[in-house]
């Protein structure tokens, strides 16, 4: 018998492990349940794994199979659809095909009797971001709220504003998110912008803003919640190193340490929301940096 070369007879060990890691993923796309289109940025989350990933531009997702459970449920969620859950078996899972119906969503418009329409700033109103990064990978997001601390009579949203770093991909795409605080110890929950928002910034180490005016979203009395969502562009993931134990993806936004509560939410896809609680060495705490501008009913 020819003795088979080490390097060779450890490739052949490997190949088990490796078709089992070919075959052991999920595939698939999400589309419109009427017309069929991609649904693009949709979030997919195993409930049991605790994973998930996004949809991209095309409706396309791939995330790894099941390793903790024999079988599981695919939970598939996005902006104006209804929420699906697909059953899934571990083994090889591929070109699925996840069709959404989409949600019926009315919203009333503010009307003023006998009052004037004024602007009213909420939210961050520094022009000098803290320091350190927040930064997300593809579903993720991080909402800050927007506190109605006058009590004003609120109409409108009329802006949003994010502070942008100057590193990373500061003009990646990212999806605009306003959340009612109606989840559970007030989380965010119930969207109020119902459409796609994808913007990008024209560069980066200062504030973008974006006119929502033309959709007509009614502000809470309280406040509301403003988001970033990092979403998948094309088919690549940007990523740059600056520092040695640091990646990150897309663009960065900065924090702000103005308030002594916390006010900043994160997102997770297949983890859900979890309140930031971190504080500087003064007792305030670590913010987003988001502001909005509201019609103020006088």
């Amino acid at each position: 018998m020819k003795r088979i070369p080490f390097l060779a007879l450890a490739f052949l060990l490997l190949l088990p492990a490796l078709s089992w890691a070919q075959e052991n993923r999920i595939t698939g796309r999400v589309v419109d349940a009427k017309t069929k289109d991609p649904v693009p940025f949709a979030s997919i989350g195993l409930r049991e794994e605790g994973t998930g990933a996004l949809t991209n531009e095309y409706g396309y997702f791939q995330l790894a199979g099941l390793e903790k459970t024999s079988q599981d449920s695919l939970i598939v969620m996005t902006l104006g659809y209804e929420r699906s859950a697909v059953f899934i078996k571990r083994g090889s899972t591929e070109d699925l095909i996840i069709e959404l119906k989409k949600r019926v969503i009315e919203l009333s418009n503010v009307t003023v009797k006998g009052g004037k329409l004024k602007n009213l700033e909420l939210g961050s109103k520094s022009n000098n971001p803290g320091e350190g990064m927040i930064q997300g990978l593809p579903g993720s997001q991080y909402a800050f709220f927007v506190k109605n601390d006058k009590q004003k009579k609120l109409g409108n949203v009329r802006t949003v504003s994010f502070y942008i770093g100057e590193n990373g991909f500061p003009r990646e795409p990212f999806r605009v998110r306003i959340y009612k605080a109606d989840g559970n110890y007030n989380a965010p929950n119930t969207d109020l912008l119902t459409e796609n928002v994808v913007v990008s910034a024209a560069r980066g180490g200062e504030w973008y803003t974006i006119d929502l005016s033309t959709y007509n979203i009614p502000a809470p009395e309280e406040g509301f919640f403003v988001a970033m969502e990092w979403i998948v562009g094309g088919d690549k993931f940007y990523t740059t190193n600056f520092m040695d134990n640091y990646t990150p993806y897309g663009q960065i936004m900065r924090p702000t340490f103005e308030y002594k509560e916390s006010r900043t939410w994160s997102y997770t896809i297949g983890k859900g929301w979890n309140l930031l609680t971190l504080a500087n060495g003064q007792g305030r705490r670590y913010n987003a940096m988001i502001k909005a501008e509201v019609d103020m009913i006088k």
